[in-house]
């Protein structure tokens, strides 16, 4: 399905979420600001922009696995989701897991934005439910290997 997202560009340095490779999922989201964020902290990171999402859908802010990889760099609330009816500025919570500050520059690839379709569901109080297989093994139940 296809979907079209309206953004509107805040300020001067705010640039248009970008799709680096065909066929990528994710929309890349920029900085619009410098900050340093210190080793064990996260720090609110404005884009600059704004988005209407179309009905039925949500975004999903997720790290950048470079970011992560180099530099111990994620997004805090992963995914943070963005659902269709707001419509102020996109920030990111980024926390640095490193052991030295990170400076977020502006223009800085921060995290990445995926648009994905959000189902009507309908919860239904009851007095059980059905059994399974699994039934409620959890927290690393199956094993490792």
């Amino acid at each position: 399905m296809d979907y079209n997202v309206n953004v509107l560009l805040l300020n001067n340095d705010a640039r248009l979420p970008f799709q680096a490779n065909k066929g990528d999922a994710g929309f890349d989201l920029y900085s619009v600001e410098e900050k340093v964020i210190a080793p064990g902290e996260a720090e609110l990171i404005r884009t600059g922009i704004k988005i209407e999402l179309p009905e039925g859908t949500e975004a999903q802010v997720r790290p950048r696995s470079g970011l992560a990889l180099k530099h111990s760099v994620t997004v805090l609330n992963s995914p943070g989701t963005i659902d269709e009816a707001y419509r102020g500025e996109i920030a990111v919570i980024l926390i640095n897991h490193g052991k030295s500050d990170f400076l977020v520059e502006k223009q800085m690839r921060i995290a990445q934005m995926v648009i994905a379709p959000v189902p009507k569901v309908m919860l239904t109080q009851v007095n059980e439910i059905s059994e399974s297989e699994r039934g409620e093994g959890g927290f690393g139940s199956s094993g490792t290997k």
